[in-house]
């Protein structure tokens, strides 16, 4: 990244590192609020763009760049929030967030000078980064979803979510309540990570072997299917649902793709499957489980947002 420099400016900056070791906690923060890696760089870029547009008396008088930094990219992303809404009703096909390879890179550490006020209603980064929360965050409006995602994930006090986004201390408490309830009426309760893995693994050999008795085994009778294409590449348009359907579609589509391969990977920090076709990775499959079964799939085909899974 680049930035303006003014006289006084350089190595020197003691500053400088400070500063830029916020950039991983800002992606994350953005990834969350927008569910795009790509939107969550071009948030970061800009809010460090806007930092080093001010001049150097200003920026030094800054008490907590961090914080600073927190707030100018929250308030982008709230902005960015409501046009993407715009956006997705004119998107081709239905839109998922965009996956994430090895949850690890994606999960930093609590900021924000706020103590829990209630433990139980917390979730945790590594949880706020799975693939069906992200989609129940898609539900939410941009005020509810910024309040939720600094307070309950961030650890920011509702004082300090009142300054980010411009609103009462008892307003953004309703805001993240309100978030709240639709996080645990969208998700099922998660499934401990050996039974899940287990299942993903069950389904993929159950896939590889065309087995669709044993695909409908593993899957939900009410469960759905998931495709995002982006009218970039084929992909349902609609969801599919119901366990047989699924199955037999999935056991269609190795037949139509010969040469598919199918690997255990980790997709959005929980066991997922990549699809690959000639060694190129063509398909990121996340999962929901509720109980023994698979309850959800997520498959993102758009190539767009396959890209940290090609790059390098």
């Amino acid at each position: 990244m680049t930035t303006r420099s003014e006289p006084g400016d350089g190595p020197s900056d003691a500053s400088l590192s400070a500063i830029m070791s916020e950039r991983r906690q800002l992606i994350n923060l953005a990834y969350r609020l927008l569910g795009s890696l790509a939107d969550a760089e071009d948030v970061v870029q800009e809010t460090y763009t806007r930092w080093y547009a001010m001049p150097r008396r200003q920026r030094d008088a800054v008490g907590s760049p961090g914080g600073w930094l927190t707030t100018v990219a929250s308030r982008i992303c709230l902005d960015l929030l409501g046009s993407a809404r715009a956006r997705r009703e004119s998107y081709v096909g239905e839109w998922i967030p965009e996956p994430l390879p090895d949850h690890g890179e994606w999960a930093g550490g609590p900021v924000g000078g706020g103590a829990p006020a209630d433990p139980a209603d917390r979730v945790t980064l590594d949880e706020s980064v799975n693939m069906a929360f992200l989609v129940v965050l898609e539900s939410m409006t941009p005020a509810e979803r910024v309040a939720f995602i600094l307070h309950d994930v961030f650890r920011y006090s509702f004082a300090e979510v009142a300054e980010i986004v411009g609103r009462t201390p008892g307003a953004c408490r309703q805001l993240a309540s309100s978030a709240r309830r639709r996080v645990r009426a969208g998700q099922a309760p998660s499934a401990p990570a050996a039974r899940h893995a287990r299942l993903v693994r069950d389904f993929k050999q159950a896939w590889e072997a065309k087995d669709i008795a044993a695909l409908i085994g593993l899957l939900a009778p009410d469960a759905t299917a998931v495709g995002d294409g982006g009218g970039l590449v084929s992909a349902v348009l609609h969801p599919v649902e119901g366990g047989e359907l699924i199955a037999r579609y999935l056991v269609d589509l190795t037949v139509k793709a010969p040469g598919l391969v199918l690997l255990e990977r980790t997709v959005n920090g929980q066991p997922g499957l990549v699809a690959q076709q000639d060694g190129v990775t063509v398909v990121v499959i996340a999962f929901e489980v509720a109980g023994d079964r698979i309850r959800h799939l997520w498959a993102v085909r758009n190539p767009d947002k396959l890209r940290p899974w090609t790059a390098g």
